[in-house]
Parts: C-alpha cells; structure tokens; sequence
C-alpha cells in the first residue's frame, strides 16, 4: 500500500538533535557558532570520466560533476556535488526525495553507481571569523583561503575521525562526520569554542 512508504517526520531523530542546546549554548555571537544541518540529501555517486554514465550523471545533477581535487560543482543553497576521488562524487542538497531517484534513473543501465546515502553522514555548520581557529585546533588540512577557497571541499580529519570539510563561504563550513561519530565531534567542537567565550583580558 502507499501508505507502507511515507516518512513519519515526527519520529526521525537526527544524529545530533539531542545536543542542540548544548551547541546553541557554545556559540559566541560574531564570534563563532555551531549547529546542525538535519535531514540533507546525500547520494554516492561513481561514474567514470568520458563516459555515457558520467555525462548521464552530470546532466541530471543539474549542476555537472567537478573534474578535480577539491572541486563542489553547484553550491550550499541548492545541489552541490562534492568530488571525493577522480571517479566519486558526493551529491547533497537540502531534503529532496526526488534526487536519488532522478540520478539512477539518468545512470539506467551504464555501469556507475547511485546510492542514497543521506543517513550516513551528518552535517554539521561551523560559522564566525573564529571557525578557522576552532577548525585548526585538530584538522592538519592548509586552511588559509590561498589554499582553501570558498565552495571547496576535501576529505581530512578533525578530532582523529575522517571527515567531509566543505567550506561554503568566507566564514562558513560544513562538516561531514559519519553518523556514528557526530556526538564526539559536537563535542569536540564545543570544547575548541570555549576560548572564544571568555572575554579578552585587557
């Protein structure tokens, strides 16, 4: 029935929904401030370059697929695909259930891959002038914007867990942990904002 395949969006828990005071009390007004993106679409895709499948893919991104190292094809407001390697992309949105189904559907039966994997991962938003600060207390990733410019993303570490950091704009960045690991980054991140609270001495 229909009625087997609806989402009761009162039930669903994200990752780090049970530590959203505790990050709205961290953040710092103008300082720095954190909290989660719940619910985004997340689909794995693999596709290799100069083929049917890729070209299939990038057109329905609507947003094509990034050629190299670092590349977000599209960006935060809408689809983004993130590059993770020469033949695998992320592609993300805000919740959109339609996505992952459009993707396959332009993937048919050329050999790629299209897999939802928006329960994966989560996403957490760190924003300020003092982000890059927090970020650099555990990340070994070059931060300095000749390096890392808006609207790119790699893969590094941050806390000594494997991570997705996308910055999304001057001050801005989201952080892809795996689901599993979100209570110990948020906490993480909470102890490296501390600082920041405390007024300077003068």
């Amino acid at each position: 029935m229909a009625n087997d395949t609806l989402i009761d969006t009162d039930v669903r828990r994200s990752p780090a929904q049970h530590l959203a005071a505790q990050m709205e009390a961290a953040s710092v007004a103008g300082r720095v401030s954190l909290r989660e993106i719940a619910f985004t679409t997340q689909i794995s895709l693999r596709s290799a370059p100069g083929g049917a499948a890729h070209a299939a893919l990038s057109a329905a991104t609507g947003v094509g697929l990034p050629a190299t190292v670092g590349e977000v094809a599209g960006d935060v407001s809408g689809t983004a695909v993130l590059w993770l390697g020469p033949d695998e992309f992320l592609a993300t949105s805000p919740e959109n259930i339609e996505l992952a189904g459009a993707l396959a559907a332009a993937l048919g039966d050329e050999p790629g891959q299209v897999v939802d994997l928006s329960a994966n991962r989560s996403v957490l938003e760190l924003e300020g002038p003092d982000a890059p600060l927090v970020l650099r207390k555990s990340c070994p990733a070059d931060l300095h914007p000749r390096a890392f410019g808006v609207n790119q993303a790699i893969t590094t570490s941050l806390a000594n867990i494997p991570v997705l950091l996308w910055r999304t704009g001057e001050t801005s960045w989201r952080i892809f942990p795996r689901a599993s690991f979100t209570e110990h980054t948020v906490h993480w991140l909470i102890d490296a904002m501390a600082e920041f609270a405390v007024p300077p001495v003068a």
